[in-house]
């Protein structure tokens, strides 16, 4: 479980949670390591199941270990419950039980198979791991990555209102790279009316991306029909709002499950502020302003005691990584998720181990 624990963290965060497997000889010995590289990607079941079959493993009578429950639905991939039973496998032991109802019931389908299957191992490392995941799934609304493009104090634009470009090209090609994988790009009104941004993913020749988020805009002010945002691919969306939980909602109808907010300080103070914020990125360029528009505004915090606090996330490629001049700093919620761990713990009738032990 180590492993797979280890291999996860390789994976982006996002609509999906970060799942790690490992398959093993009858006698221990590890066969093949797999995780999920994202939306649209084999499940980490099926990449280890595919990673064993390259080396020529035969899968018969194998064990898997897997950090989540093998999912029981199709989506953009097939069942994973479904690929093991094909593979031969025999035994699963997994961490934590599916919380997401489509994808639920892994375990039931494996064992009526007659797959021996445990739960429960280092169960308090794997709700960890996906805690904000977890969180997402039970309010049901997307998982909210948010971005900042900043000096080193702080600005987000000079007096003059110049803020391109702050990053280096570096910090854009990895920008556009993340609205590749998302299902959502969210901004404010203001944002619109000043920047007038297309908001498109787009490669580093400059030509749109295959996968293109729908591009959101929150806000009570109109935006103008001839709008770049608003584009000719009706991948576009107004939420008449300032409310972040009302917009998150409304995403979440539209079928959004990661929304990446980007903008002014105000739209990204207001999401902040609200304590919907799953995940940080902030890219931080060495140059000095000394005034102008700063990257966030008063988020009602007095004391220190009441200060937002946050971690160094390793996934995805870890939490600081030089991207040409700037930094890329990756960081983590770090709001406590008792409820969300409290429903999550393995159901009963497949559970053998001690939650966060062996």
């Amino acid at each position: 479980m180590d492993a797979a624990l280890n291999a996860a963290l390789a994976g982006p965060r996002g609509a999906n949670p970060l799942v790690g497997a490992v398959v093993l000889s009858p006698e221990g010995e590890q066969l093949a390591v797999g995780y999920h590289r994202g939306a649209g990607t084999a499940h980490a079941e099926a990449d280890a199941i595919i990673e064993a079959r390259r080396k020529g493993v035969d899968l018969a009578g194998t064990t898997m270990v897997v950090t989540l429950e093998p999912c029981n639905h199709v989506g953009r991939t097939g069942p994973c419950a479904a690929a093991i039973i094909d593979a031969g496998i025999a035994k699963v032991i997994y961490a934590v039980d599916d919380p997401h109802d489509p994808a639920a019931g892994g375990a039931r389908t494996l064992q009526a198979a007659g797959i021996d299957v445990k739960a429960g191992l280092e169960a308090g490392r794997a709700l960890d791991l996906n805690r904000e995941w977890f969180d997402a799934v039970a309010a049901k609304r997307p998982f909210v990555t948010l971005h900042i493009a900043q000096t080193l104090d702080s600005r987000i634009a000079a007096v003059d209102g110049t803020s391109q470009w702050i990053s280096s090209p570096e910090s854009l090609a990895d920008n556009h790279g993340l609205r590749g994988l998302i299902d959502a790009i969210l901004v404010g009104t203001g944002t619109v009316l000043i920047d007038n941004p297309r908001l498109t993913a787009r490669s580093s020749d400059g030509e749109p991306a295959l996968h293109q988020p729908l591009r959101a805009v929150m806000g009570l002010r109109d935006v103008p029909q001839d709008a770049a945002v608003r584009g000719t691919d009706g991948r576009f969306i107004h939420l008449p709002t300032r409310n972040p939980a009302e917009a998150l909602s409304t995403l979440f109808d539209q079928g959004v499950r990661h929304v990446m907010v980007e903008g002014g300080s105000s739209i990204l103070s207001t999401f902040l502020a609200a304590d919907l914020v799953d995940e940080l990125i902030v890219y931080l360029a060495p140059t000095l302003l000394g005034s102008g528009t700063p990257a966030l505004n008063d988020l009602g915090i007095s004391t220190l005691a009441d200060a937002q606090h946050w971690s160094w996330d390793e996934a995805g490629g870890g939490s600081v990584r030089p991207l040409g001049n700037d930094l890329r700093l990756h960081l983590r919620s770090t709001r406590a998720a008792a409820t969300t761990t409290k429903n999550s713990l393995p159901r009963s009738e497949a559970a053998e181990y001690v939650t966060g032990g062996h």
